[in-house]
């Protein structure tokens, strides 16, 4: 608990989208913010590339839910649109597998209508699939998703719940319920990697995402996801927060006496007193390298180091001197779904086949790319470094490479028309942004590490620190990292004594 006799200070680590809603949050409630950033650009996994002319987002690119982000500028008497500009896409994706068979995920009718086209007989089974993500969604976002789950009680509260809607079970699982076509329960299952999970493990909790998007659905700022970082900036330094660019924190002690306090050691210089820590950076780093003095921090250590993490990613950004036609967002299936996933999570080596996600920014915004070019990124989900310690300094270009190969079978002359190009690797990920193992989304969002078996957002043990991002409640996503810091800021200002204004709602599906 920190002192609510005076102003509070707070030191926010990690400029991603989770440590900027958080600061928003703090800052317009009354909370004096210092937001750290050790890389020259804020955004962490948003981070901005720009490169020959071409525009690259490094990171998140699905916008769903935009109310999340509308309330952070509502609750500051603004409003989003005015700092920018959010583009519907549509479809929301194409799906396309190697024997030819595509369907354009999108959402209301025109989803049914491409069931009806590929398998009429599934038409029923998905739209009594629609009607449970939407039951899902209800209790697993609209009710939850705020709500930090710190005892274990309140894990009981809602176990009824969730065993009603049979959250054991998978997010593959509960979809081969619904429907019978394997390419339609791929395509209503995939949406689990998005957040880091595996369909196969992951808990039926999240089919949600479906509702989701087909109720709000899918976004591109104008501009780049860089924009939308841009944007919750502006918002930031308007409150009066302070943002600190290129200045990463070393270490952090906690002073217990006369009262709670953090001294965070930094590039700015000399260690800076604050009350307490939001920490959005990567949750072994804040354990064990900023927190690596105290006992009760190296406890957690081990216990994340037995937890099971989400997998890495091989990104490639590259332009072209040409445009292709292509959607804005494709999923391009290999061969293989459930083998492939369990090489991906479990594996030891680098599978031999992939499975790709294509990003066309500038099919939405052409602004991304010079006059008559194209910009694109493409990953491929890969195992983490800890369970596949690939040398990635030597295999990486090549396995580029393969990627752009297989690319040309849909963009004829691809690698001819390629201009500029550059990668993030598993590597990348440890390094640039201090993600364990490589991990791209944290902690694996099984049901065995989600809401309270998760790391909570409110450390029990470490007084005055809390945590916000995908490594917290209720996960990875833009949308979840922006409820994580929803919930989290609820904590700090109740526990600082501020008006309980700011404290966490639920919203109502709609």
């Amino acid at each position: 608990m920190v002192e609510r006799s005076r102003r509070q200070r707070a030191a926010i680590v990690g400029s991603g989208f989770g440590g900027l809603a958080a600061a928003i949050r703090l800052q317009a409630a009354g909370v004096d913010t210092v937001l750290f950033e050790a890389r020259d650009k804020p955004g962490g996994r948003a981070y901005v590339y720009e490169q020959d002319g071409y525009t690259f987002d490094g990171g998140p690119t699905v916008i769903t839910a935009p109310h999340c982000l509308d309330e952070l500028f509502e609750l500051c008497g603004r409003r989003r649109e005015d700092y920018v500009e959010f583009l519907p896409v549509t479809p929301f994706y194409r799906l396309i597998w190697p024997d030819g068979t595509r369907i354009d995920y999108a959402g209301g009718d025109a989803m049914v209508q491409e069931i009806r086209r590929l398998c009429p007989d599934d038409e029923a089974g998905y739209l009594r699939f629609v009607d449970y993500s939407r039951e899902v969604f209800q209790k697993g976002y609209a009710e939850l998703a705020h709500a930090p789950f710190l005892r274990f009680t309140d894990m009981l509260k809602v176990a009824p719940a969730l065993a009603k809607l049979r959250a054991d079970r998978s997010v593959y699982s509960t979809v081969s319920r619904f429907v019978k076509n394997e390419q339609l329960r791929e395509a209503l299952s995939f949406h689990s990697l998005l957040v880091g999970g595996n369909p196969f493990e992951t808990s039926s909790i999240y089919t949600l995402i479906h509702y989701l998007e087909r109720n709000w659905g899918v976004f591109f700022p104008r501009g780049g996801t860089g924009a939308l970082v841009q944007a919750l900036v502006r918002l930031y330094r308007e409150l009066g927060g302070e943002l600190r660019l290129s200045c990463p924190v070393h270490r952090i002690q906690i002073e217990r006496e006369p009262r709670v306090s953090h001294l965070v050691d930094s590039a700015a210089g000399a260690a800076e007193r604050f009350d307490l820590v939001v920490s959005n950076s990567d949750l072994q780093h804040t354990y064990s390298k900023l927190y690596g003095s105290e006992p009760e921090a190296q406890k957690t250590v081990k216990k994340l180091e037995k937890a099971e993490w989400s997998m890495s990613l091989y990104v490639l950004y590259f332009g072209t001197d040409r445009p292709y036609d292509v959607a804005h967002h494709t999923v391009l299936f290999g061969p293989r779904y459930r083998g492939l996933l369990q090489d991906i999570f479990h594996g030891h080596q680098l599978p031999d086949d992939f499975s790709l996600y294509l990003h066309a920014p500038s099919v939405t915004d052409p602004s991304l790319a010079p006059p008559g070019g194209a910009t694109f990124y493409v990953l491929s989900p890969v195992p983490h470094l800890g369970n596949a310690p690939i040398d990635w300094d030597r295999v990486g270009d090549a396995y580029g490479d393969r990627i752009l190969e297989a690319l040309e079978a849909r963009m004829p002359g691809l690698r001819r028309h390629v201009v500029t190009r550059r990668s993030l690797t598993p590597r990348g990920f440890a390094s640039d942004l201090f993600a364990y193992h490589g991990s791209a989304f944290s902690v694996a969002p099984k049901l065995t590490q989600s809401a309270w078996f998760r790391p909570h957002n409110r450390d029990p043990k470490l007084p005055g620190l809390y945590i916000v991002g995908a490594g917290t409640h209720p996960g990875a996503g833009v949308p979840g990292v922006v409820s994580s810091a929803k919930a989290t800021a609820g904590l700090v200002l109740a526990d600082c004594g501020i008006s309980r204004e700011f404290e966490p709602r639920a919203e109502a599906a709609e």
